[in-house]
């Protein structure tokens, strides 16, 4: 039965658990849910309690490169399930399980050039808690309901469909773009992806509601 929670009581819980084993939380939603943001500051909230104890695993680091997206013919599509190296990010997953007690890097994607850089990010060895982040680590999808087994619990970032329209389109605002580019980007790629995040996910352990104070 999933449980809804504020982030301040899942660190509480996420803290109250024994510590000696690494532990992943997934922690998906749609895109505008603020679930990268939420992700950041349950991250804060763990290591202001226990310094180190949490770190981030970003799925937008296995975003394919451009070039492969043009090759393909799926840079419009781009932040689509099919556009992310699945089979990587799971590879990476079972790594950080496997806690072999060596740091780990992992890819980080970087907005500003629109890349993933590779060791973007350095998962140090006595992280005990990964935040495994992405939009669609719940799909009840092939290659993506695989990702199931690896996680010890899983979070859904929730709002209301029409709060995240609202925030996608400010999203898009912010680049200026003219309202032809606006309407593409967001009829053919962002709203498809949002509401399959909302209509095709499993159901989470926790959901955490971000269109409301608390």
């Amino acid at each position: 039965m999933t449980e809804t929670l504020t982030l301040a009581a899942l660190a509480d819980a996420l803290l109250t658990e024994d510590g000696s084993a690494r532990r992943i939380v997934a922690i998906a939603g749609s895109p505008g849910s603020g679930k990268s943001t939420a992700a950041e500051s349950l991250k804060e909230r763990l290591n202001a309690r226990r310094p180190g104890v949490a770190d981030i695993l970003p799925m937008d680091g296995y975003h394919f490169d451009d070039a492969v997206l043009n090759a393909r013919g799926d840079r419009s599509r781009k932040g689509a399930p099919h556009t992310f190296d699945i089979d990587g990010f799971r590879v990476m997953l079972e790594r950080l399980r496997a806690d072999t007690g060596c740091d780990v890097a992992v890819p980080v994607f970087d907005r500003s050039i629109e890349i993933a850089r590779a060791g973007g990010r350095i998962v140090e060895a006595g992280t005990r808690i990964i935040l495994a982040e992405g939009n669609y680590l719940l799909l009840d999808q092939p290659g993506w309901r695989d990702l199931a087994p690896l996680f010890d619990l899983t979070v859904m970032i929730e709002a209301r469909e029409e709060v995240l329209i609202d925030r996608l389109t400010q999203r898009w605002l912010g680049f200026q773009l003219d309202p032809e580019a606006m309407i593409r980007q967001m009829e053919g790629n962002d709203l498809p992806n949002m509401r399959l995040v909302l209509t095709s996910s499993r159901p989470a352990d926790v959901t955490v509601r971000s269109d409301r104070e608390g």
